[in-house]
């Protein structure tokens, strides 16, 4: 643009835009008694440029258009078709006119092909917004809050379906190369990792029926496995999670371990309640650099089951012989545990096993996943209360929302969108995608 022309020449060749320059200048000139107030003034400028914005993009396009089918006529002077195009921007819908020339009786797209938008399509920029709400809410109430924010009317069907692909995508790439973690040169720490379950609302098809699969539809519980690593002293906490097998989730804790630095040097002290699986995954991804310790509270929630038929039934009583074996098995007393539980248990297996037997058998079980004594001494962690509430603030708080039921696909993928934010990689993968 030669820099001769002046501003207002250059407005005067697009006369929407001029009109709604004019328009925010009529805002900040506005008479006394006309917009006073500052939320009234920003209205009213917020209106004004989203309809600017939908005018610029719409004028843009068509300039585009226009300076594109020149070009591609100097290639392709044959038969020419029109065909109308329109998108979904932040501003709205955006319609175009496109001109394509045919070459070898096929049409071509200058415009489209440049301009890299699809018929029908939303932004990459509208995307984000989208998803940005979706994350954390159902698709019914991201499409409320689209149209309250931006004013668009977007489906619900299309809310869903974004945020589903742009899930999957995030999903491929969340686990990192062991290998080539690997192979880099870190120097050696103390880690900490914290695993948890939390049971999720599935939907289940049969696939392979003929017919109608709705018939088939059937609904139960599968179990998410949310993996916590952080290197201590560090408030840098990595999460990933999976609807997958056990081993899956194993080769995930040891991936978040992996991108946090951890290495053949290295040590992790994993934390969680007396899941069995957890404690297996915990041997086999980490190996002799890693050791298990059963949850305290989890551990001080058997005793207080056990304490009324160990103490009797007054609080006071109940609370003061809970806190005796608390400080047992702190101190690493846990032969005096065994002992005072040995006088009341019942020894009998199943439902028939009274509070007392549960609690000895949960101790006698899990050998050397008590060293209490050894990690506070190391200032190492002994609850897995963190993980508990990552649970709740990522798994829970969107795939559990009233009425949700997922394929568990889609809760997979949903997961991976909801640890990518949480892990703090979100710009980044937007700075990525397109």
């Amino acid at each position: 643009m030669s820099l001769s022309i002046s501003l207002a020449d250059r407005l005067a060749a697009h006369p929407k835009l001029e009109h709604r320059v004019s328009a925010l200048l009529d805002i900040v000139e506005s008479e006394s008694g006309v917009l006073d107030r500052a939320d009234d003034a920003e209205e009213a400028v917020i209106d004004n440029l989203r309809s600017m914005g939908n005018e610029l993009l719409t004028d843009w396009s068509a300039y585009k258009e226009d300076q594109k089918f020149s070009e591609a006529c100097l290639k392709h002077p044959e038969a020419k078709a029109q065909k109308n195009i329109y998108w979904f921007s932040t501003y709205g819908k955006i319609e175009v006119i496109e001109r394509c020339p045919t070459v070898n009786q096929h049409r071509v797209r200058p415009f489209s092909n440049a301009a890299q938008v699809n018929c029908r399509e939303y932004s990459r920029t509208i995307q984000r917004r989208i998803i940005d709400f979706s994350a954390d809410l159902s698709f019914q109430c991201a499409a409320k809050k689209m149209h309250e924010h931006y004013g668009i009317e977007i489906p619900e069907s299309s809310i869903r379906a974004i945020t589903l692909e742009h899930a999957r995508c995030m999903q491929k790439d969340s686990v990192i190369s062991v290998q080539t973690c690997q192979e880099r040169g870190r120097d050696a720490g103390q880690f900490a990792g914290e695993m948890d379950g939390s049971m999720i609302p599935v939907v289940l098809f049969d696939e392979d029926a003929e017919g109608d699969k709705r018939k088939t539809r059937k609904t139960e519980w599968q179990e998410a496995k949310l993996c916590q690593i952080y290197k201590l002293g560090s408030t840098d906490k990595r999460h990933q999670a999976t609807m997958g097998g056990l081993d899956e989730a194993g080769d995930q804790w040891l991936s978040c371990a992996i991108s946090q630095g951890f290495n053949q040097q290295s040590s992790i002290h994993c934390v969680s309640d007396g899941a069995k699986w957890i404690v297996s995954q915990t041997k086999r991804v980490f190996g002799d650099q890693g050791s298990f310790l059963v949850d305290y509270y989890h551990l001080s929630d058997y005793f207080a089951e056990a304490a009324e038929e160990c103490a009797g039934h007054k609080k006071e009583s109940r609370v003061e012989w809970r806190h005796i074996q608390q400080n047992r098995m702190k101190s690493g007393n846990i032969d005096a545990v065994m002992a005072e539980l040995d006088q009341y248990r019942n020894g009998k297996k199943g439902k028939t096993a009274n509070k007392s037997e549960e609690c000895h058998r949960y101790i006698r079980n899990r050998p050397g996943q008590f060293e209490y004594a050894s990690a506070k001494a190391a200032n190492l962690p002994i609850g897995s209360g963190e993980i508990e509430s990552s649970n709740s603030s990522i798994v829970q708080m969107r795939l559990k929302i009233p009425g949700a039921w997922w394929k568990p696909a889609n809760a997979g993928a949903m997961l991976c969108l909801r640890t990518l934010h949480s892990n703090g990689e979100w710009d980044q993968y937007w700075e990525h995608s397109g």
